[in-house]
């Protein structure tokens, strides 16, 4: 007798003997997905195409309202196709998103922690692309809270060892640093250089150090140049390497901000590190600058 296909939150591997049955349940992404079809089995991740954003196209029927609807749905192949839609959005029509705009990023962190591995990458990607469309307005009030939530996805997911994953939210972190003002972007970032998990503090380091390159002597006073030097100081002697060469690189950034218009730049540096910090930590800090001139 013929053995009844199990239900398909439970689906396994069909057995050769039956291809015919294997042919009627599992659908091939790229033909499209409606409501109708069965879900994928988990080892289909692999079939979902992603699409980079310069090779995606405008909507025909660019309204936002339909999409929505594909927000909710608990089909994951559902999601990852109105994703795409949402990055198309934020590329080609950012104003009809603005209005879903924090829906659409509780969704996006809600999918990076999905274990999915497929629709992880394709929240990863349209991040990046909703950054590069709304940076700073992502700051607004409405949008704040989901901001800072789907900020620390990012950084989970950087800092976890699934490479094809790890990598597309370093292309993200890299998309927040170019599209967003770099004090505020900063401030955001700080909490997560005191983070339990070292490897999310090494990846909090790296768009940090970013926006201190970007930032001149005046958004510096703005942020604090003693908080700075602190925070670049204890990550200085952080476990990890990315964390360490980031600080380095904050370090340069002040250095030259600092003692632009001093004619003694080492003394006056030496000055400013020695006043605020412990003398083993202060030769850390002078040492950084010696050996890189």
């Amino acid at each position: 007798m013929a053995m009844a296909l199990r239900p398909i939150d439970n689906a396994l591997p069909v057995t050769p003997e039956r291809p015919k049955k294997q042919a009627k349940v599992v659908v091939p992404v790229q033909k499209g997905n409606d409501e109708n079809q069965a879900p994928l089995p988990p080892s289909a991740d692999a079939t979902i195409d992603y699409v980079s954003s310069e090779n995606l196209k405008p909507l025909t029927d660019p309204d936002s309202n339909n999409f929505i609807e594909g927000l909710d749905s608990k089909d994951w192949v559902k999601v990852c196709e109105t994703l795409n839609n949402a990055r198309r959005l934020a590329i080609f029509h950012s104003d009809l998103l603005l209005p879903s705009l924090e829906k659409v990023m509780v969704v996006l962190m809600k999918s990076m922690k999905n274990p999915r591995s497929a629709l992880i990458k394709t929240s990863i990607m349209a991040s990046a692309d909703i950054f590069n469309a709304f940076g700073d307005r992502l700051l607004d009030t409405s949008t704040s809270n989901a901001f800072d939530q789907l900020l620390l996805q990012l950084l989970l997911k950087a800092s976890q060892d699934k490479k094809f994953v790890c990598e597309e939210a370093d292309k993200a972190l890299k998309a927040l640093v170019q599209s967003m003002t770099p004090l505020p972007l900063l401030q955001k970032l700080r909490p997560y250089v005191s983070h339990s998990n070292l490897r999310v503090r090494a990846k909090a380091a790296i768009p940090i150090s970013n926006c201190v390159s970007k930032m001149g002597l005046e958004e510096m006073n703005q942020y604090g140049f003693v908080p700075l030097l602190q925070m670049a100081s204890d990550l200085l002697n952080d476990r990890l390497p990315e964390a360490r060469e980031a600080a380095r690189s904050i370090v340069m950034g002040m250095f030259k901000a600092y003692t632009e218009n001093e004619e003694d730049k080492q003394e006056a540096w030496q000055s400013f590190c020695q006043a605020n910090l412990s003398p083993i930590h202060s030769q850390s800090l002078l040492k950084v600058v010696t050996s890189s001139q």
